[in-house]
């Protein structure tokens, strides 16, 4: 039987999970356990559904109870999306035949048959994006519903397009469903891992440079655009960072600091780090595949490789999910990935867009003045 081979990582199961249900408009059922059901529920707190298939299905076929809960579900206004997972697929039911009475969108995405990321490209493009030509506007891209930044991610960057008065797109994805047909022929991002391929990529909006240059890309598209008053609050409030990680670092030493997180975030967080507060990277823990990085990285996809990184590195501050707060002892710990056990987490704060950079840079520094003694 296949095994899951990256604990400390979503499934494809509940990438296609998060990517659907992010839609308004559809009613997504996970064809499997209980197990299956419940795990991207506590993960993306989104309303799913399930079938809850027992011994008896496993045995005699799961067909009578996959009907039984569409047919609940049907009448309802919304579009059904069935997500099989790792049983139906081992045991090789055929569900397409078994759903062809019904109008439905089935999303073959067992848990092994990748991570987060490959469950969420996949369903999305079973929905077929398509661009509308003569949209104007730009679409956000990069939000899955199990990152706990992406309610904050939207507001953030949907502020900065309209200070520079660019219309919003389609939001990949959190959204109305029949947006998904009407996307605008230009993209930003806001986590490079779940990209959705949709419209020309104009860039991303981690971290100050990185906003500066997309915002200049977006300038010479569209001629309306007041992209001055987004350069304008963003020298403003890194000058206003820049002061404070100063005067952390009158007080105390450079952190040292092991990331484990998705990649594209953790690239971002190192970058944060050491160009405004000198920290030294002593290596990135990626979730995912790595890209290139200046950094030295690996990818950490099993729950040994945690404590035996942050052993071997022995840093300041450690930053991850509540996998790494548990085993960092008395080191400084920031939460920049799930899950954030333990926390109560109620407004969107966000990870992209100036007030993105702004918070992460904002945590580390009360986090580590918490754990540091001042120099004498």
């Amino acid at each position: 039987m296949p095994e899951c081979t990256n604990p400390l990582w979503p499934c494809a199961m509940t990438g296609a999970a998060a990517c659907l249900a992010g839609f308004d408009g559809m009613a997504v059922v996970i064809h499997g356990s209980s197990g299956c059901y419940y795990y991207p529920t506590t993960l993306l707190h989104a309303p799913l559904h399930g079938t809850f298939i027992l011994e008896h299905e496993i045995i005699f076929g799961s067909e009578d109870r996959l009907n039984e809960v569409i047919g609940g579900l049907s009448g309802q206004g919304k579009r059904i999306a069935v997500i099989t997972t790792c049983v139906p697929a081992i045991l090789g039911e055929d569900i397409r035949s078994m759903l062809e009475k019904h109008d439905v969108i089935l999303v073959d995405s067992p848990g092994f048959s990748g991570d987060v990321e490959v469950g969420y490209k996949n369903a999305l493009s079973i929905l077929a994006p398509r661009i509308d030509p003569d949209l104007c506007g730009v679409n956000i891209d990069g939000i899955c519903l199990f990152d706990p930044f992406y309610a904050g991610n939207v507001q953030e960057i949907t502020r900065l397009l309209t200070m520079a008065r660019i219309p919003v797109g389609t939001v990949f994805s959190l959204d109305r469903l029949d947006n998904v047909q009407h996307a605008s022929p230009y993209t930003i991002g806001t986590n490079e891992d779940f990209l959705s391929g949709v419209g020309k990529y104009c860039g991303g909006t981690l971290g100050f440079r990185t906003i500066e240059a997309t915002f200049k890309k977006l300038n010479e598209v569209f001629a309306d655009a007041d992209v001055d008053r987004v350069f304008s609050e963003l020298e403003q409030q890194e000058e206003r960072m820049v002061k404070a990680c100063d005067k952390y670092l009158l007080r105390f030493d450079p952190p040292s600091v092991v990331i484990f997180a998705g990649f594209s975030y953790a690239e971002h967080a190192a970058g944060t780090l050491e160009r405004y507060l000198d920290a030294d990277i002593l290596c990135i823990g990626s979730r995912n595949a790595p890209g290139e990085s200046k950094y030295p990285v690996e990818q950490v996809a099993g729950l040994d490789g945690v404590p035996s990184l942050i052993a071997q590195h022995n840093p300041d501050l450690v930053m991850g999910s509540s996998f790494e707060g548990s085993v960092c002892e008395t080191r400084a710990f920031t939460g920049i990935t799930p899950p954030l056990r333990g926390t109560v987490r109620l407004a969107p704060t966000p990870f992209a867009g100036i007030n993105g950079t702004l918070s992460l840079v904002e945590q580390v520094l009360n986090t580590c003045m918490d754990k540091k003694p001042g120099r004498s």
